[in-house]
């Protein structure tokens, strides 16, 4: 069961640096083979400083603190559900993005397999100098526990 006062807590920022590989593995793993993402001269021909991250990349990127803990609820029981990602300007190899999320919503929700409660998370990437890069809201599920 979602803690109910998850709301408005948040995450410090944290630091991930973006690197050709984890992008080159990343796009390998989405099945996007435009030479944008891994060839660097094809790239920086294209107008970008360095191969460029895939449109979802963000969700490799990690906020520092356990998804399960500041949502209160036990192993094994978050499902992601949905997420959308608003871009300032890309993400490149290179980045240094310091990476933040506040709980903004804990709900209860009727599917068709009954009730679920859904916790919506808005996550922000910002470079070090403080400016915005993108903003993400990403939605899970939580699994009933068995029995219930």
């Amino acid at each position: 069961m979602l803690d109910r006062h998850a709301v408005g807590r948040s995450t410090p920022p944290t630091l991930n640096e973006v690197e050709k590989g984890a992008i080159r593995r990343f796009a390998e793993s989405v099945g996007d083979f435009n030479p944008v993402h891994y060839d660097e001269e094809y790239a920086k021909a294209s107008g970008f400083p360095s191969v460029l991250a895939p449109a979802t990349f963000p969700a490799s990127f990690h906020t520092g603190v356990d998804l399960r803990e500041l949502l209160g609820v036990p192993v094994r029981s978050l499902l992601s559900a949905e997420m959308s990602i608003e871009y300032e300007r890309p993400i490149c190899a290179g980045d240094r993005i310091l990476v933040s999320a506040r709980v903004a919503e804990v709900q209860e929700r009727v599917g068709p397999a009954g009730k679920m409660e859904v916790a919506t998370l808005e996550e922000e990437g910002r470079d070090e100098k403080g400016v915005l890069i993108y903003r993400a809201r990403k939605s899970y599920l939580v699994r009933p526990k068995e029995g219930a």
